[in-house]
C-alpha cells in the first residue's frame, strides 16, 4: 500500500511536513480542507501548522497510509546555474541524446540530473573525475537529500550516458554502484472494477479511449500515438509503433471494442490520429488522466488506480484466462519474459479460488479424531 510519510517535527518547528503519493488523491483532497494546509512545490511536500491537535487530525485523515518518520527531512535538490564550460558539456550531452533519438522526457531528466553533477565538480575537468568521486557524489545525495532509488538510477544513467556516448570512456570507468532492485507487485483491478470504470463515461470518445487502453494493454503514451491506420480490423490486431524501447509491436484488437470504435469514428471523424484533440493533433495525456479519474470516481471503485493500472489489469486478466505468457509478453512489448512474469504474482489469491492443503487433511480420519 502507498504510504504517506509524516516527518515528526522538531520541538520548536512551526509546521508539520508530510509527503502524499500522487495516487492518493482522495486523501490529498481532505488535506486541502485543513485551514493551514500548504503545498511546497520545491520540496514536493505538504505542511500544516504544528500543533498536537493538527498531528492527531493528520494521522486520522491519513489512516493506515500514515507512516511517522523520525529522520531528518530530505533537502530538495538545488536549482543550479552552470558556468560556460559546464553549459557546453551539458549541450554536448543533449546533442548526443537527440542524435540517438532518446525521448524528450528522458532528455529533460538526464539534463537535470547531469547539471547537478557538473555543478558539484564545477572546478574540475570531467575527464579527471574518478569513479570513487562519482560514487561519493551519489552517496552525498542519498544521505543529505534523501533521493529515491529511481532518482539514484536516473543520476547514474545521466552520468553513464555522458561518459559512454560523449567521452567514449570504457565501461569500467562508469560502472557505478546501483541500488538493489526492489520487486514490487503492480496494483491491479478486479474484472468487475474494470467493467464499472469502462462503462462510467457517457461520452463515446472518452469510453472508446478507456476501452482501447484496457483491451489492448496500452501505455497512455501509446494510446495517444495511435493512428487510424494502426487499427487492422481484417486481421484483428492493433499496431503499436515506436513504443517504449523503440520497439514496434502488435497487440490484440478486441472484437467487442471494434463496434465502439466504429461508432466513435462515425461521430468524430478523426483525420490522422485515432484520438485527436479539439483543434487536431494528438489527444493530450492529461485529458486521458482526467477522464480516467472521473470514471473511477463515478464508478466508486478503489481511488488508488491510475490509467496505467488498466495495463497491469489487462496483463493479469489475460494470465487468469489462460493466455500464454509468450503472447502476453508480445502484446505488452516486454523485451524480457521476466518482466511479464511479475504478473503471475498479481493473480488474486483467496479461499474461493484455491483449495489449500489443510482442506485435504480434513478428510483424514486421524485429523478429524484429534480435533473433535
Amino acid at each position: 500500500m502507498d504510504t504517506i510519510e509524516i516527518y515528526i517535527p522538531e520541538k520548536n518547528a512551526r509546521r508539520i511536513k508530510f509527503k502524499i503519493p500522487y495516487i492518493l488523491k482522495h486523501i490529498r483532497e481532505k488535506i486541502k480542507e485543513i485551514n493551514s494546509s500548504f503545498w511546497h512545490p520545491n520540496q514536493k511536500l505538504w505542511s500544516i501548522i504544528n500543533t498536537t491537535e493538527n498531528m492527531k487530525l493528520l494521522i486520522a485523515v491519513c489512516g493506515k497510509s500514515a507512516v511517522l518518520n523520525q529522520g531528518n527531512l530530505p533537502i530538495p535538490l538545488p536549482i543550479v546555474v552552470l558556468k560556460e564550460k559546464q553549459a557546453d558539456e551539458l549541450l554536448e550531452l543533449e546533442k548526443t541524446l537527440i542524435l540517438k533519438r532518446y525521448s524528450p522526457a528522458t532528455i529533460r531528466t538526464y539534463k537535470r540530473m547531469f547539471s547537478l553533477f557538473l555543478a558539484k565538480f564545477s572546478s574540475r575537468d570531467v575527464n579527471q573525475i574518478t569513479k570513487y568521486e562519482i560514487e561519493g557524489f551519489i552517496y552525498e545525495l542519498i544521505k543529505k537529500n534523501g533521493i529515491s532509488e529511481s532518482m539514484q538510477n536516473q543520476i547514474i544513467n545521466a552520468i553513464k550516458a555522458y561518459y559512454e556516448h560523449v567521452l567514449k570512456k570504457p565501461t569500467e570507468f562508469y560502472d557505478i554502484e546501483r541500488p538493489k532492485k526492489s520487486i514490487q507487485i503492480p496494483n491491479v483491478l478486479s474484472e468487475e472494477e474494470v467493467a464499472l470504470i469502462l462503462n462510467a463515461p457517457e461520452n463515446i470518445k472518452h469510453k472508446a479511449i478507456l476501452w482501447t487502453i484496457y483491451s489492448a494493454g496500452l501505455r497512455i503514451s501509446e494510446a495517444v500515438s495511435l493512428r487510424i491506420d494502426d487499427i487492422n480490423s481484417i486481421d484483428g490486431y492493433i499496431f503499436v509503433k515506436d513504443s517504449k524501447g523503440k520497439r514496434d509491436r502488435k497487440t490484440i484488437l478486441s472484437p467487442t471494442l471494434l463496434p465502439l470504435l466504429r461508432m466513435y469514428y462515425k461521430e468524430y471523424r478523426p483525420s490522422y490520429w485515432l484520438f485527436e484533440g479539439q483543434t487536431g493533433g494528438k489527444y493530450s495525456q492529461s485529458s486521458i488522466r482526467n477522464i480516467f479519474r472521473k470514471a473511477v470516481k463515478d464508478a466508486n471503485v478503489n481511488p488508488w488506480a491510475t490509467v496505467h493500472t488498466l495495463r497491469h489489469s489487462f496483463a493479469t486478466h489475460c494470465i487468469m484466462n489462460q493466455v500464454s505468457m509468450r503472447h502476453v509478453q508480445n502484446m505488452l512489448g516486454h523485451a524480457s519474459p521476466k518482466t511479464t512474469e511479475i504478473y503471475t504474482k498479481t493473480i488474486e489469491i483467496n479461499n474461493k479460488k484455491i483449495k489449500g492443503p489443510l482442506e485435504n487433511l480434513k478428510n483424514l480420519n486421524i485429523f478429524n479424531e484429534k480435533n473433535n
